[in-house]
């Protein structure tokens, strides 16, 4: 091969190795020029206050409210406004009797407050520990009645009238668990007509299973609240019950110590206290008792 065609081989071979070089110093700036773009972008992306994520609305607290039956008509008049003001609380009312609901509270049973239509019952409950002492007032009271259904033409005035022969069945709560019946209990043995009464007495659940019986005819007479007989236009008040044969009925409330939302607890049960909620008590009926 002559001298002149190898030199030429030569310049062609470094031409293109010149050429490749070339072609990969490019292929490595534009691979440079796409991370450092794309780094910008991550990073212009994680500051940029209009890519953060958006604050979820705050969780709805559901607080359960043990409650006696007594206090329905009020606490669901109550629970409108309260909801409407705090919409970031829902309650959940479970009423019945007062024994029954602290029993429950006892075993174990969810619930962050408890109204009761007894001071036994939640002086129970904080003698074991399970309500605050400081979380805990007499927030009402009330008075114990007889009713007769709204067309009764029974002639009753006092106790003693419910052993007359007309009256086949007089309706009490049970007088373990129902404290309108623990109440109506003491005031007719009081009276020493408790033993002849009960071959008559028709017991109920808890006093608005009382004050159904009377609205059915199921019962001639029975022992309600005054607050349960104002609720009803199917039953009338015979008489009020003389408040010196039986305790002065007091409704406390308290907070019970299990439960997990304390301060929207707190916030009910000041509430309860405030002129507001304690002006709806007492178009039910219910009095305020002096502090």
């Amino acid at each position: 091969m002559s001298k002149k065609m190898k030199s030429s081989l030569v310049l062609l071979g470094l031409s293109i190795m010149v050429l490749v070089m070339a072609a990969c110093g490019n292929n490595n700036n534009a691979s440079g020029n796409n991370a450092t773009g794309t780094n910008a972008i991550s990073s212009n992306a994680s500051t940029n206050p209009a890519n953060d994520t958006k604050d979820e609305p705050e969780t709805k607290v559901e607080l359960t409210i043990s409650a006696a039956a007594s206090l329905t008509d009020a606490l669901n008049e109550i629970q409108k406004t309260y909801e409407e003001k705090n919409p970031n609380v829902k309650l959940n009312f479970n009423f019945g009797a007062s024994g029954a609901l602290q029993q429950q509270i006892e075993q174990g049973a969810p619930a962050d407050l408890f109204l009761s239509a007894s001071s036994k019952n939640l002086k129970a409950l904080v003698d074991k520990q399970l309500i605050d002492t400081d979380k805990q007032i007499n927030l009402l009271s009330n008075k114990l009645v007889v009713v007769v259904p709204g067309d009764s033409g029974a002639a009753l005035a006092t106790e003693a009238d419910l052993t007359k022969v007309e009256v086949k069945h007089v309706a009490i709560g049970i007088p373990e668990s129902v404290p309108a019946g623990n109440y109506a209990k003491e005031s007719l043995t009081n009276a020493k007509l408790w033993d002849s009464l009960q071959s008559k007495a028709v017991q109920g659940k808890d006093v608005r299973q009382v004050l159904q019986y009377v609205e059915t005819g199921n019962a001639d007479a029975g022992f309600v609240y005054k607050t349960d007989a104002l609720t009803s236009d199917k039953v009338k008040i015979a008489f009020y019950v003389d408040p010196a044969t039986y305790t002065a009925i007091q409704y406390p409330i308290g907070v019970v110590k299990a439960t997990k939302h304390g301060k929207e607890a707190e916030g009910f049960y000041t509430y309860l206290q405030s002129q507001e909620a304690l002006d709806v008590f007492v178009k039910y009926g219910f009095s305020v008792p002096e502090k």
